[in-house]
């Protein structure tokens, strides 16, 4: 049976635990047929290379820091290794420092980190995206992820502020890379409980309550749903769709109370 990736190349850039977004993301990724690449950097890479293992087929792994212009530089050489091109791009990258930047520290962060945070959170969506250009000559999709930005959430803070920024850098690349065929959105999931949010102090505040007040329930350890979102923006069935934010979230977004 085919599937709705079938001969696609996608590179999933951020991928650390088997119990992350982008793992289960590059997992659905190859049961719909695509060939899939997955990334980290500094003392994650030795764990992405162990569970890349876990995956239907053993994904490459490739070196990669968002924020050095080298890495960046030569990412296109290390794809090519593996594959001719891409046609799609996962940006599942965030992070903020858990001591100043969130947990109802919003007021005292300190610039350093507050750039920091922006930088590895909003702006790289922009930088990998500039980087994977040159592979993507057909055109293709960029898919970021986010939790959102359009309300102030109990804790997150700083990390609010970063992600209305990688909303609206999507927006931007959505204007900027259309004439070139390529489509950038990004998945508004509920909270997960994956590394990302065990290290966000008072995450429990956010999620209380979010299973009774999404009408299709919510259920906070399944990945699926989520990831299989992402799919479908990398395959072809989402061909007119660009500089949308797609919520996942069992409707929660749209409820006033």
């Amino acid at each position: 049976m085919m599937g709705v990736l079938d001969g696609k190349r996608i590179l999933v850039a951020g991928v650390t635990m088997d119990t992350s977004i982008g793992f289960a993301v590059a997992k659905i990724a190859q049961e719909q047929g695509a060939t899939v690449l997955i990334s980290n950097f500094g003392r994650a890479l030795g764990i992405t290379r162990r569970i890349a293992g876990r995956l239907p087929a053993e994904a490459p792994v490739l070196e990669l820091d968002v924020t050095d212009p080298e890495h960046l530089e030569r990412l296109p050489e290390l794809v090519r290794e593996h594959v001719d091109g891409l046609d799609g791009v996962v940006h599942s990258i965030a992070y903020g420092n858990p001591e100043t930047m969130l947990g109802g520290k919003f007021l005292g962060a300190p610039w350093a980190d507050v750039a920091q945070a922006v930088q590895v959170s909003a702006f790289s969506l922009a930088s990998l995206t500039q980087a994977c250009q040159p592979l993507m000559t057909s055109g293709g999709s960029v898919v970021g992820l986010t939790f959102d930005a359009t309300v102030a959430w109990p804790a997150y803070d700083w990390m609010g502020v970063a992600k209305a920024g990688l909303e609206s850098c999507s927006r931007y690349l959505a204007r900027d890379l259309g004439p070139h065929g390529i489509r950038v959105n990004l998945v508004s999931a509920g909270p997960l409980k994956t590394l990302a949010a065990k290290a966000i102090p008072g995450f429990e505040d956010i999620e209380a309550g979010w299973a009774t007040k999404a009408p299709l329930g919510w259920d906070n350890v399944d990945l699926e749903p989520t990831a299989k979102a992402v799919v479908a923006l990398l395959s072809d069935f989402f061909p007119a769709t660009t500089g949308e934010i797609v919520h996942v979230d069992g409707g929660y977004h749209a409820m006033g109370a």
